[in-house]
């Protein structure tokens, strides 16, 4: 059996707009936007609330552009796998013809409106992050190396460097390094994921770290991969870039994500291991990030 028959030929169900909306990964789109977001308020200008927007709009649809592509191109591997199987493609509510269209129309739309509206640097940065993570990080890299995740990080590092470049129309370092945080962080926050979905990630033939290199290595990999993340996210304070305030919520956040990273790197699991120990670094990973994001804001307007 081949994985295109595990999909049905056509679809069961009638694709309603929560198909459309699930195809552009709202969750994940959330983080997108906010730390976007984030990147733009703290730049050192006063933007328009229009463009700004605009600006914002345009990162959220080709978000959403990224995680519709994503979806048309593993639907047969989304068929194999207990969390993804009931996402609109596998389950058989929708065609992929149309999920195809509406990836692509999505992407076209944001790219040339962010142009239009906001500025070229900016339209070119989305333009880039979108065919990276669907060409780059799903055609290509998710499927071949467990290193998937490492490089493919960059994918999920753009918004704050778009938020940014639309805000200036340029790119210097200090959305540089906000770039590098993401970048750093996806390694820990996707591996602690991938230790207890194993499974998943094996049936569906997809080789992420653990089910390649086994758990003891991936537990490794995220204690290893929290240092660099850890200087890039205190790194705008001792710079000048950032005041007090987003400084010593840094240091005291990234020092909690240190200690939950070392947990899962120094303990073995149990045949009967319920994870715990990575799903708190799973969760908190995601909430690290709102955190000095957020704290990112508060100083650039507080000290302003």
């Amino acid at each position: 059996m081949t994985t295109e028959t595990l999909l049905p030929d056509t679809a069961t169900l009638p694709a309603d707009w929560r198909d459309f909306l699930a195809l552009t990964k709202p969750r994940v789109m959330t983080l997108v936007v906010f730390t976007a977001l984030c990147g733009m308020l703290a730049a050192p200008v006063h933007l328009d609330p229009v463009i700004g927007f605009t600006a914002i709009l345009c990162i959220a649809l080709g978000a959403g552009a990224s995680g519709a592509l994503n979806q048309w191109y593993e639907a047969d591997l989304d068929a194999q796998m207990r969390r993804t199987a009931r996402r609109p493609l596998p389950a058989g509510r929708m065609d992929r013809q149309a999920a195809l269209h509406f990836g692509v129309g999505l992407s076209v739309f944001s790219v040339i409106l962010m142009g239009l509206a906001v500025n070229l640097v900016s339209a070119l940065i989305l333009a880039i992050s979108i065919l990276f993570y669907v060409v780059v990080y799903t055609a290509w890299l998710k499927p071949r190396t467990p290193q998937n995740i490492v490089i493919g990080g960059a994918a999920g590092a753009f918004p704050p460097l778009l938020g940014w470049a639309a805000a200036t129309g340029d790119v210097t370092l200090m959305p540089v390094l906000l770039f590098a945080i993401i970048f750093l962080w996806t390694p820990p926050h996707f591996w602690a994921l991938s230790l207890f979905v194993k499974t998943d990630y094996a049936n569906a033939g997809i080789p992420m770290l653990p089910v390649v290199a086994g758990e003891r290595v991936t537990r490794q990999q995220i204690g290893l991969y929290t240092i660099p993340m850890a200087a890039a996210a205190v790194a705008p304070w001792p710079l000048g870039f950032t005041g007090a305030i987003y400084g010593l919520v840094a240091v005291v956040t990234t020092a909690i994500f240190g200690f939950h990273a070392a947990r899962v790197a120094v303990r073995t699991t149990q045949v009967d291991d319920t994870m715990k120990p990575e799903k708190t670094l799973f969760k908190y990973s995601i909430l690290y990030l709102f955190v000095i994001f957020g704290a990112l804001v508060v100083d650039r307007w507080v000290l302003a």
